[in-house]
Formats: C-alpha cells, sequence, structure tokens
C-alpha cells in the first residue's frame, strides 16, 4: 500500500465523498502487488474503490522502471473512458511521483468538467538530476520537464508536500494563487491500542539487546540511497566499546552493500533486520531508545522535505537524531531530537551519545513533545479537511 493517498481517501468517505484511486499493479512502495485480471481490475478497501491497471514489474531506477511508468500511463489513457464511466468525478487529482500522469488526468478532467489539481511528492525533473545525476538534457528529462510545466499551468489547484518549493513551481509557468502545502502525515487511530506484536525474529534480537544493557539507535524504512544510512553505518565504528547497537529494519537496494560494509569494518554493534509489517510499527519503535533518519547533503532539499518515518519516529515518542541541512526541520521545531549536519557520522556518534547520557525522563520528554507536535499538525483526520478546504471541496 501507498499510505498517503489511502489515509486521504479513508478520511473522505468518512466525509460523504466517494473516492476511487487508480494505481499501477506494480509499485516498489507497495510490498505485495494486489490480485489482478487482465489490464483492468477494481476492488474495495475500507469503502475506497481502487483500479488497479496492469504494468510491469521492475527493481531499482533503470529501464524497467521507465517501462512501468509509460506502461501506466498508457493504460490509463486507454481505460480513461471506462474511468470516467465508473467514478464520475467532480475532482481529479494526479499523484504520482513523476508528473506524466497529468496528460491522461487532463483528459478525465477535461472530459467530465472535473477540477484538475497537481499533487507534488517529489520535484521531477529536478530530483532524477540533482539526485540521480542525471543530464537536463536527457530525452527521458526533457518530457518529465514539459509534463511538469504543463501541469503547473494546466492544474486549477497545485497541492505540494514541499512548503518551500512554491517558487521553483512559479518559474515553471505555476500562477502564484495556485499553490497550497498538504505535508504528509500520520493516521492516529492506527496508534491507539498496542498494534501488531513485532516478529519473533525482531522480538528475540531487540530483547537479548535490552538484557545486555544495550542503548538501541532504530532506523526502520528503505534502505536506499537517499536515505544516507552510509554515514549512519560508518557511525557505528565510532561508538565501539560503547553500549549502543544500531539496528537497521527494512529492506532496498543499498541494504546488502550496507551489510558488507559493516562486515569489512568488524562492526559487532550494527544489526540489520527484514522489514515488519506496518500494522507491527509502533511496537516496534517502542522497544527503540532512540531513531534515526537521515538526508544526503544534496541541494534538492532546499525545498523541503516531509518524510513518512520521522512522523512514525514522533508519534512513538522517540527521541530523534535529525540528519539533514535543509529548511522546516521538525525534529528542531518541534523539540523532539537532536539535528545534525548531514554524511557526518562523528556528528551522529556524539548525537547518540549524547542521548545515551540523558535520563529516561529527559529522552520520554523529547520524545513526547515530538508526538504532541505530530497530533496537533500531520494527524491525516486533520490533513484530509484541509485538502479538500486548499481545493476548494
Amino acid at each position: 500500500m501507498e499510505y498517503r493517498p489511502f489515509y486521504l481517501a479513508r478520511e473522505w468517505v468518512g466525509l460523504g465523498h466517494r473516492v476511487t484511486v487508480v494505481a499501477a499493479s506494480v509499485s516498489h512502495l507497495r510490498t505485495m502487488p494486489p490480485a489482478i485480471r487482465g489490464s483492468y481490475s477494481a476492488e474495495d478497501i475500507e469503502s475506497i474503490r481502487y483500479v488497479w491497471l496492469k504494468a510491469p514489474g521492475y527493481r531499482g531506477n533503470g529501464v524497467r522502471r521507465v517501462v512501468n511508468i509509460f506502461a501506466f500511463v498508457g493504460q490509463l489513457f486507454r481505460h480513461r473512458r471506462r474511468i470516467l464511466r465508473d467514478s464520475r468525478p467532480d475532482v481529479v487529482i494526479a499523484s504520482s511521483t513523476y508528473p506524466l500522469d497529468i496528460f491522461p488526468a487532463y483528459r478525465i478532467a477535461k472530459d467530465s468538467g472535473a477540477r484538475l489539481i497537481f499533487e507534488v511528492h517529489d520535484l521531477w525533473p529536478l530530483t532524477p538530476i540533482e539526485l540521480g545525476d542525471m543530464s537536463p538534457r536527457h530525452p527521458f528529462i526533457r518530457l518529465m520537464q514539459w509534463a511538469e510545466d504543463f501541469a503547473y499551468r494546466k492544474a486549477d489547484r497545485v497541492v505540494s508536500m514541499l512548503l518551500f518549493a512554491a517558487e521553483h513551481m512559479q518559474e515553471h509557468g505555476m500562477s502564484p494563487h495556485k499553490f497550497a502545502h498538504v505535508p504528509n502525515g500520520i493516521a492516529a487511530m492506527e496508534w491507539q491500542g498496542i498494534g501488531e506484536p513485532v516478529p519473533p525474529e525482531h522480538c528475540e534480537a531487540l530483547a537479548r539487546l535490552k538484557t545486555q544493557g544495550q542503548f538501541i539507535l532504530g532506523y526502520a524504512g528503505s534502505h536506499g540511497l537517499s536515505n544516507a544510512l552510509t554515514s549512519f553505518v560508518d557511525s557505528a565504528g565510532l561508538l565501539k566499546g560503547k553500549p549502543v547497537t544500531l539496528v537497521l529494519i527494512g529492506k532496498g537496494p543499498e541494504k546488502e552493500g550496507l551489510r558488507r560494509r559493516a562486515a569489512t569494518a568488524a562492526l559487532d554493534n550494527v544489526l540489520f533486520l527484514p522489514p515488519v509489517p506496518r500494522s507491527s510499527m509502533p511496537a516496534l519503535l517502542a522497544s527503540m531508545d532512540a531513531c534515526f533518519i537521515g538526508w544526503n547533503r544534496k541541494s534538492i532539499y532546499r525545498f523541503g522535505v516531509s518524510p513518512n518515518k520521522l512522523f512514525d519516529y514522533m508519534m512513538a515518542g522517540r527521541p530523534v537524531i535529525h540528519a539533514i541541512e535543509a529548511p522546516g526541520d521538525l525534529v528542531a521545531e518541534s523539540g523532539c531530537g537532536l539535528s545534525t549536519p548531514p554524511e557526518d557520522p562523528q556528528a551522529i556518534a556524539e548525537a547518540a551519545l549524547h542521548l545515551m547520557a540523558l535520563s529516561l525522563d529527559e529522552r520520554e520528554a523529547m520524545g513526547q513533545r515530538g508526538r504532541h507536535y505530530v497530533l496537533a499538525h500531520h494527524d491525516y483526520r486533520i490533513l484530509a479537511r484541509r485538502f479538500l478546504e486548499e481545493i476548494g471541496t
């Protein structure tokens, strides 16, 4: 499941709206693909109508992902009349990481007389240019730039998860009055009660560390280049001999490389574990003493960040080490942890030692500041209403 559209849709259904989510059958954001029949399959999930359009599988960010993107956009064009007939929308939201789906979304909105909303997760093509070192003259990048510019011109409203992106959008054709900021958030109801238990493998490993008196500094999420985990693993070398273990939970293309890096450096204070179901996240994070999230030192983050895992950490009431160089640092703003420069193992190690030196009550108070902040500003019950207000619905 990709959770933002699901959480927003669930709240909108609760407010009396009919919501259809149209998505590709394969995405790296989902741990389990949906069961599909043919090129167009539909099902209801918690009163939300999901339409799955068949698309090929892929791994990483190579050619097969590009094929997946074009396949989904092609299927949207192919099935747009059926989508239009079945959903009869008065609002169409184009909400993909990449902007190419703005073209079929524009056609569906125009044919139905609906308002067109362009929701921006990441700034494409700027993200693959600045993070992936792709040339602005590459044909794929030129196509993405055309789509981004088209979206800003044609959309009735542009909803951005990035607070500081308005100027960039205006440079590419967006009228200033179209901009709205609705960040990522948390489904607070999922944190009521204890949730699902942690899988036995994780439970046993974490209990063993607790018995040994280890301070557990955890990371839970994707292991990709953008997650800046190399510096996190390297900080373990500076913490050798201290009662602290770094625990990395999840999967991703960089995980094996990180394992090898830790093994080569003989880092016996780093533990890798597989991902857990989202329903187990509250119990998992409750077993951590503190959590880590980091970013690379890249100029793309000048527009701000809105990471889901940070809200999980804050909702769990865990102190956070945030390795970042960007405006809008929520850890610093809420006082729920320590912010360090990015890509700096020494700074991460020093932050870990600082947290270890605090009393349990001091760390608890720090974590609770984060929880209170998220509940006040990032609960999807609040964000869903805000989204509707911003788009005039």
